[in-house]
């Protein structure tokens, strides 16, 4: 992940802290500013601390999922934990998608037998 954050901040200069304020201080994400793509992380910078907020870039990056994402592209090495955690999850949603496909399958079927 560092190699990743590494190679994003040397891309990312925009991030780095400006004389003036900023004008996006409390409006979205609670208080989360520093444009970065109309998709993308918003970070703040505060303080000229830069590695503040590297940090906060890379756990935002961890919890959204962008990281697994950015390394399948690179076709980066799965250790059997990462594998065994998306395997968890892949799972979890599957069944969570047959649920939900069992119970709208249940409402369909009686709203058919009340109509018949």
């Amino acid at each position: 992940m560092n190699r990743v954050v590494r190679q994003l901040s040397s891309s990312l200069a925009f991030l780095r802290p400006r004389p003036e304020p900023q004008l996006s201080g409390g409006s979205l994400g609670g208080g989360l500013g520093g444009w970065m793509g109309a998709r993308g992380i918003r970070v703040v910078v505060r303080n000229g601390n830069l590695e503040q907020a590297l940090g906060l870039m890379e756990r935002k990056m961890r919890e959204s999922g962008m990281e697994r994402l950015i390394k399948r592209r690179v076709g980066h090495h799965l250790k059997n934990s990462e594998k065994r955690v998306l395997a968890r999850k892949n799972l979890q949603l599957r069944l969570r998608s047959q649920d939900f496909a069992r119970k709208l399958r249940a409402i369909i079927v009686k709203k058919i037998r009340l109509c018949d």
